[in-house]
């Protein structure tokens, strides 16, 4: 089959039968999700999110009993609870870790290379893309600004000129943000990609934990519902995250303008003040997901919101995306020997 030429570095070094990364989404992606992606063939991630070090234990334990497939581990690196999941990792010597978030330091890298792990790095931009190659990462996701969640600010089109183009004949390069389908999926293939990342699909799969209400908004949504949050002050960084818009996104606003008032005051620290923005997503993310809020809670989802029209299992998903990947791979060499 002709997929086989364009899957192959992303099956051999993920081993999987298909190069489809399902992204890790906090208090989404857990063992049911991640090993029913596994299971189908792709190439399940388990968010780490902020749980605490025996709770992610747990969960690794879960999903290796559910699945004797590859999968992920994702650790966010701005999270409160990050170095004590990296240790555990370490400690499990399993075998991909993904770091997010922000860029990992070069020995957090070797940390988890030493283990035995092969690391994959996000790269929002072209100078993060070169830092984690130099850093020692064996693979790179490149993760446009139009995914959900935390997001960088770089399209993903840029992004495929900008590294893409330039370092996927040295190192595997997987690409996420705004794919949706099989079709683009091929062609980011025959770009030299080694595989894709999908979320938002994923995250209505039937699978998925995600709450009802939860899914039905991201079926009825528009690609332009799915908005980042601004950054007001330089004093407090925000990493932008991309949502559904909701009454939290005006709540996240007046966070953002109290805790510049407090440094203003100096009545909190900078470190302090970043915590808080990073608790206010993990616990509004949570009241979405777990408990429906769909006024308040954190309807994180990337702009293919606009693409998703139904619920489907995992491997429904995943069946149809390598179907629409081999046809437009038939298709296109068609057009071009005609």
């Amino acid at each position: 089959m002709i997929r086989n030429k364009f899957f192959k570095t992303g099956k051999e070094f993920l081993g999987v039968e298909f190069p489809i990364i399902c992204g890790a989404m906090t208090w989404v992606s857990g063992p049911q999700l991640v090993s029913a992606v596994s299971n189908a063939g792709g190439f399940g991630v388990l968010a780490g999110g902020n749980a605490p070090v025996e709770i992610l234990k747990e969960q690794i334990l879960e999903t290796q009993k559910l699945t004797n497939k590859p999968f992920g581990v994702n650790l966010i690196t701005i999270a409160p609870n990050y170095s004590g999941q990296l240790e555990l990792i370490a400690e499990m010597n399993l075998p991909f870790v993904i770091f997010a978030g922000s860029f990992p330091k070069k020995k957090e890298v070797q940390i988890a290379k030493e283990s035995g792990a092969k690391v994959l790095c996000f790269a929002s931009t072209k100078s993060i893309a070169d830092t984690m190659i130099r850093y020692g990462a064996d693979a790179l996701i490149l993760e446009g600004m139009e995914a959900g969640g935390h997001v960088g600010h770089v399209t993903t089109v840029v992004l495929l000129q900008q590294v893409l183009f330039e370092v996927s004949h040295h190192i595997p390069v997987f690409v996420g943000g705004g794919i949706g389908t099989g079709k683009l999926s091929a062609h980011l293939l025959m770009m030299g990609a080694a595989g894709i990342q999908l979320g938002t699909r994923f995250a209505v799969a039937k699978e998925s934990q995600v709450h009802p209400k939860f899914k039905e908004k991201i079926i009825k949504a528009n690609a332009r519902d799915a908005v980042s949050t601004p950054q007001f002050d330089s004093r407090l960084p925000v990493v932008a995250v991309r949502a559904i818009h909701n009454k939290s996104h005006d709540e996240f606003s007046k966070l953002q303008f109290n805790l510049l008032r407090q440094l203003d005051k100096n009545e909190i620290s900078r470190y302090e003040a970043q915590m808080q923005v990073e608790n206010f997503w993990v616990g509004s993310l949570k009241n979405a997901v777990i408990n429906g809020d769909i006024e308040h809670g954190s309807l994180m989802a990337g702009q293919t919101a606009g693409l998703v029209t139904k619920e489907q299992s995992v491997r429904e998903i995943i069946e149809e995306m390598i179907d629409d990947i081999e046809k437009e791979f038939k298709d296109t060499k068609e057009k071009l020997f005609f």
